[in-house]
């Protein structure tokens, strides 16, 4: 087995640390989410109509509550689907 070189190492260990996602809403110093802009709100929502994980789209803890909080206003006023079937492509 030949040696392992210092730049392999340095490879493999820089592979799996990304950069840490930025807080778009935090960029933009929005201080509430309203639920009315649907969207902004539709980029959070998966294919499947679920809310998208805060590790998946780099929100922070204080603006991933207010987001949930939204989405679930937007859905009650039907302005965002419950269900994937109600998605428009």
């Amino acid at each position: 087995m030949p040696p392992v070189t210092r730049a392999k190492k340095r490879d493999e260990y820089y592979r799996d640390r990304r950069r840490r996602k930025v807080c778009s809403f935090c960029a933009d110093k929005t201080d509430q989410i309203d639920y009315k802009e649907v969207n902004r709100l539709r980029r959070y929502l998966s294919e499947r109509a679920k809310i998208e994980p805060r590790r998946k789209t780099g929100t922070c803890a204080q603006h991933q509550r207010q987001l949930s909080v939204a989405l679930k206003r937007a859905r009650i006023v039907a302005l965002l689907p419950y269900a994937p079937q109600h998605l428009r492509p």
